[in-house]
């Protein structure tokens, strides 16, 4: 598989046996490593994620404040599906994801864990009677520092006349926050790694590349902000009909889950869906073969919809932020990487609803007509409570590796 230009992989070996592939870039500084069942990467913007893979479960980190664990959940009517344990900052939550293999990959897809009744659907996808004016200082954004860092880039509605309006707004702004918790994140491990190792351990891996510089920024534009309101309009919609299905007319069984059809294909790779709203930090390689990262809420559009032999299609980078992949550029991105921008924002939907039926008729808000739930068909479990100590075992690993590879 090729890389991108200036990047050198070669092998060593560790202290007291094994092997590690290690993959620099062109400045010298570890792009990742691949040793003891990890797979560790390296920003471009700085920041570190891992990957592993134990005893049938997948452990993921994606930096100090969190990660998720996954494993098999069930099986029912031929789909199996798996259960994530998120830990965030010390707060877990479960989600349900439904597993499958496209073109011999395997692929995971998630499961909303509750459906409203139909008629709350249609009240967040019709307009509203009333415009509704919802400035910054309502959403609670007014002197955050991550609103102030991205003003220039992000502009709220001034009104909204639809929910799909207000909820394209929260979702961007989630995505913001996310990314500027990133980049502090990465410039904190920066000045941990500047100030050298404790007396008597070995030295970190060198500094990776500072978080980018998001000042001066250029504006998301109308018609990038529309293109994810309409993905979230057409979400709405689907959401809709699968809570049409979910609660049936009285008397009137529920409709069984279609079987699982043989390569299905990925949400992903959908041809209607081909916008895609950046959920965390990603380096990708452009058509030049050049590295350059994007960050949460940057913009793609998917351009092809027949992944290559390593399961990467091209992609248009529609907005971004300074110092990310420049807007217009073409990108090779995975479609594991999109399947999980599609999940995330699947996701961020069903959060932005749930605030959307708690703070119904406060605020402004048109009260809705019903926000009563029902569970879906596979309802998440409780949290693992191993988790937190999985993935923080998983970290101390990884700082193991990391300087046993610098030895």
């Amino acid at each position: 598989m090729r890389g991108p230009a200036g990047h050198m992989t070669t092998t060593r070996t560790l202290p007291g046996g094994g092997r590690a592939s290690v993959t620099t870039r062109a400045n010298g500084r570890v792009a990742s490593i691949h040793a003891n069942g990890m797979d560790i990467n390296h920003g471009i913007h700085g920041g570190r994620t891992i990957r592993s893979e134990r005893n049938g479960r997948v452990i993921m980190n994606d930096g100090r404040h969190g990660g998720y664990v996954q494993r098999a959940y069930m099986v029912r009517g031929g789909r199996s599906y798996y259960a994530r344990t998120y830990v965030r900052d010390g707060h877990a939550y479960s989600r349900v994801y439904r597993g499958y293999d496209y073109h011999g990959y395997h692929y995971y897809g998630y499961v909303p864990g509750r459906f409203y009744h139909p008629g709350f659907y249609g009240w967040a996808y019709h307009p509203w009677f009333h415009p509704v004016f919802y400035g910054p200082a309502v959403w609670g954004w007014a002197g955050a520092p991550w609103f102030a860092v991205y003003h220039g880039w992000f502009t709220p509605y001034p009104v909204y006349a639809t929910a799909g309006l207000w909820l394209t707004d929260y979702m961007i702004a989630s995505n913001l926050q996310a990314a500027y918790q990133a980049g502090v994140e990465a410039g904190q491990q920066q000045a941990m790694a500047a100030q050298g190792p404790p007396p008597g351990q070995p030295a970190p891996p060198p500094p990776a590349p500072g978080p980018a510089d998001n000042t001066q920024q250029t504006q998301l534009t109308p018609e990038v902000k529309q293109a994810i309101a309409d993905e979230v309009q057409a979400q709405l919609a689907a959401e809709q009909a699968a809570a049409a299905q979910n609660n049936p007319q009285p008397g009137a069984p529920a409709a069984p889950a279609p079987a699982p059809a043989a390569g299905e294909v990925p949400d992903a790779l959908n041809p209607s869906e081909r916008v895609f709203v950046v959920a965390s930090a990603l380096d990708v390689t452009t058509a030049a073969n050049q590295e350059c990262g994007l960050t949460g809420g940057d913009v793609l559009m998917r351009l092809t919809d027949s992944p290559d032999a390593n399961q990467n299609v091209n992609a248009s980078v529609q907005s971004s932020k300074k110092g990310d992949c420049a807007a217009g550029q073409t990108v090779v991105v995975g479609v594991n990487d999109l399947q999980e921008m599609h999940n995330h924002f699947h996701e961020q939907m069903d959060s932005g609803l749930g605030k959307l039926a708690s703070d119904s008729g406060k605020n402004g808000l048109p009260a809705a007509p019903d926000t009563t739930t029902t569970a879906g068909d596979v309802p998440a479990p409780p949290p693992d409570s191993g988790a937190a100590d999985q993935l923080q075992q998983q970290q101390q690993q990884a700082d193991q590796t990391e300087a046993q590879v610098q030895q």
